[in-house]
């Protein structure tokens, strides 16, 4: 078969592991693979890269995407998907792999019912996908904002200061959570639940009367922003708060070997499925399983971020 391979949206780390994988495991099984630049929009605007065994060389262990990205609004049109159609028909593409998080998903999913034999994969930093307890890139996302806190932590403990951490996600939390859970911050404020600065203060408070001198806030941007949050703490608490926002480095950099190795055993079973000849999928980890679920479920929501998580975090670090 000719199999397209595009990544698109935001870009995820392990996306370059996942396109070797399949680049390498479709090769094996006598397939032609072909890499689609700058995701949909390369279907209009662009032609198919042939992908060898040799294009997907020295990529395990680099971010971004080989195949670049782009946020291509204009796909939500009808008229444009179906020349997207068009295009993969006159380059007779037998199937089409999707990598990316919702938005990329989502337009899978129009695609499939355009016709296109399509598989997803889900790679955000976000990890919100719905149906799958995992997306590639979140691994590498978390140890990044860890280590650069874990480097802000010497100067907020020498200057006895708190320090407001802002983080993506705009409309989820599970990148917070998962970073507050392993910094131990004394607070994460999320888009899910409203921001309580009453609580907050008190747990501050709570922290300095014993003795602690520096703490932690991790805020994820579609909650607010950093500067606004760490003015309403001094306020209220009357210690200094400074305010860091991480930006594009949560997303950069060699992916963690789990993102690797997810990044394969995704892009393995997604050739399974075209190989048997089923479409309109996305690839979902599901209890430490691969499993297929339908797109259109995929897509019809967000992942609930783990608010369990929140509540231990905060508690550890009182």
């Amino acid at each position: 078969m000719n199999l397209a391979i595009l990544t698109s949206g935001g870009d995820a780390p392990g996306m370059n592991a996942a396109i070797r994988a399949l680049v390498r495991s479709g090769l094996a099984k006598n397939h032609s693979l072909w890499g689609i630049p700058r995701g949909f929009e390369g279907l209009l605007r662009g032609s198919p890269t042939p992908l060898l065994a040799a294009s997907v060389a020295n990529i395990l262990m680099t971010g971004g995407t080989m195949l670049r990205t782009s946020r291509f609004v204009e796909f939500q049109q009808e008229a444009v998907r179906l020349q997207a159609v068009q295009s993969l028909n006159q380059w007779g593409m037998n199937g089409l792999v999707v990598l990316g998080g919702n938005g990329s998903l989502a337009g899978a999913y129009e695609l499939s019912q355009a016709g296109v034999p399509v598989i997803g994969i889900p790679a955000s930093i976000d990890n919100d996908i719905a149906e799958t307890d995992y997306s590639i890139g979140f691994d590498t996302a978390v140890n990044n904002i860890v280590a650069s806190i874990d480097k802000i932590r010497d100067t907020a403990s020498a200057h006895e200061r708190i320090f407001v951490v802002q983080v993506m996600g705009n409309h989820s939390g599970n990148l917070a959570i998962a970073a507050g859970l392993a910094c131990g911050a004394e607070a994460i404020i999320i888009p899910e639940c409203l921001t309580d600065y009453d609580i907050i203060e008190e747990r501050l408070r709570h922290t300095y009367a014993r003795g602690k001198r520096h703490s932690f806030i991790i805020v994820a941007e579609g909650a607010g922003d950093a500067q606004t949050v760490a003015q309403e703490i001094a306020g209220r608490t009357g210690h200094e708060a400074k305010w860091v926002v991480l930006g594009h480095t949560q997303r950069g950099g060699p992916p963690t070997a789990r993102d690797r190795i997810m990044a394969a055993l995704f892009a393995n079973t997604a050739l399974q499925l075209l190989d048997q000849g089923q479409q309109g999928l996305m690839v979902a980890a599901q209890a430490e399983t691969m499993n297929a679920v339908p797109l259109k479920d995929a897509v019809a929501g967000h992942k609930t971020a783990p608010m369990h998580w929140k509540s231990l975090a905060e508690i550890l670090a009182r």
